[in-house]
């Protein structure tokens, strides 16, 4: 008998064998066409697991599953801490964790505009790291760049800035299969295209992952239970998801409907979480479902180059969470307060997510303070929209439109094994959708048959 531990947050799955028939888990995929990612321990095979979060798992000596037993629950136990208290807690524990994750090597991190990387940043700056720093923006989007070299500037990083260019995907979409073997639809791994930069970088990745889920509020406490499935479900939920799942439910012909299914299966998920607070409930869900089978799953690009830490993955983090009043964990207060104490200069610098405004001046972010930069905004993408520069927002636009992109597209779509799975008319009405219709809601069908279309391929 053989004993694996599974950490908190798992950053990578360990999979099993399980005694049950060789054959696709139809349910299993449908519900990763829904969302994007596969829910529990499923697999695209019902003989195949992922073992659970946070369990000692006993696997027999041909590597098929026994059993598993938590070591840790997701719960509440809030202290009565100050705020004070609580961020002293949390910057003793996360520069503890990375100076331990990182020790003397050269750390390689990657820089938005947002609030993980930059409290990163702080600590890595504060106990006098090696780091070379990086970010990316979409071609013809926003210009990501600017803010992270602004970071970087300011804590004395190595730099460099690179932009994401159009059709960069079909040169890396077979490596990118194989790296995270179909488990995550493709548009969503920029770091694919510059796979290659990553050599030189440095020796260890700190990635600020899961931060903005842990040190922020969850939902509304006035939930109800009843409530609360059709609340995650929406969260969870992509566009043009439901759609595609219920139409792969339909032609294979799976018993029962999908959205029953779905929500059952939510449900019993949900009900094993033993918090009362909503808040503190959904942000459990997320972790032991969302976080290792969604988040985690790309890990895996950066992990092929070189080692990957993460400080919020932590097992000490995540039962630090469970101990700090609900309070001080919404709108981010402690991530604030910590890079606004240790390192002013950054916390002045523009908020992505509240631009222009910064870690001093976000609440401001409301009518009418914001309504100068919001019509400039509009008017800089009206105008590069007219003279046929149209802002790009999100990777698929950059991998899926123009003559070039559609062909590498409908090959995989209709010239490769795709067909042996799902029949060429379901797949040929969500391909006349994205190309004649709504290109944004049906961008994500797209990109599920096209990953399917690659996991038949490595199957072969």
């Amino acid at each position: 008998m053989k004993t694996i531990k599974t950490p908190i947050i798992p950053a990578k799955p360990t999979f099993a064998k399980v005694h049950a028939p060789h054959e696709l888990h139809k349910e299993a995929i449908c519900i990763f066409a829904a969302t994007g990612f596969f829910l529990d321990t499923d697999t695209y095979f019902k003989d195949w697991m992922v073992l659970p979060p946070a369990s000692d798992c006993k696997l027999d000596a041909d590597g098929y599953y026994v059993e598993h037993t938590p070591y840790f629950s997701w719960h509440t136990a809030e202290r009565d801490i100050t705020f004070e208290e609580a961020l002293i807690e949390f910057t003793q524990l996360f520069e503890q964790i990375i100076d331990e994750q990182v020790g003397n090597k050269k750390v390689i991190l990657p820089l938005s505009g947002g609030l993980d990387s930059r409290t990163q940043a702080v600590a890595l700056k504060h106990l006098n790291k090696e780091v070379h720093s990086y970010s990316y923006e979409f071609k013809g989007g926003y210009a990501e760049t600017t803010l992270g070299k602004k970071i970087a500037n300011s804590c004395d990083f190595h730099f460099d800035a690179y932009k994401i260019r159009p059709g960069y995907l079909w040169e890396v979409i077979e490596t990118l299969a194989e790296i995270n073997q179909c488990y995550s639809e493709f548009t969503h791994p920029r770091q694919m295209a510059i796979f290659d930069e990553y050599d030189a970088m440095g020796d260890v990745f700190s990635l600020g992952h899961w931060g903005d889920v842990l040190f922020d509020g969850m939902g509304d406490a006035e939930i109800s239970e009843e409530a609360q499935v059709a609340y995650l479900l929406k969260k969870i939920i992509k566009k043009g998801g439901m759609e595609l799942a219920e139409a792969l439910w339909d032609v294979w012909d799976v018993p029962g409907t999908f959205k029953t299914y779905l929500e059952k299966r939510v449900q019993k998920l949900l009900d094993a979480i033993p918090i009362q607070h909503v808040g503190a409930k959904i942000r459990a869900f997320k972790s032991l479902y969302w976080a290792p089978r969604w988040t985690a799953t790309n890990l895996a690009v950066f992990e092929a180059k070189h080692p990957i830490s993460l400080p919020y993955f932590d097992n000490r983090m995540c039962q630090f969470i469970c101990t700090v009043p609900e309070k001080y964990l919404e709108n981010r207060q402690l991530q604030i307060a910590y890079i606004k104490k240790r390192n002013p200069s950054l916390a002045k610098i523009t908020w992505e997510e509240h631009k222009p405004f910064n870690l001093y001046t976000f609440p401001k972010n409301k009518s009418p303070y914001n309504l100068p930069y919001r019509i400039s905004q509009k008017l800089k993408r009206e105008t590069k929209a007219l003279i046929g520069n149209p802002y790009i927002q999100r990777n698929w636009e950059l991998q899926f439109l123009g003559a070039e992109n559609d062909a590498h597209l409908q090959r995989y779509l209709f010239q490769e094994k795709l067909g042996e799975l799902v029949p060429e008319n379901t797949v040929r009405h969500f391909y006349d959708s994205f190309i004649k219709g709504d290109s944004v809601w049906y961008s994500h069908p797209i990109s599920i048959l096209l990953t399917l279309s690659l996991k038949i391929k490595l199957l072969k």
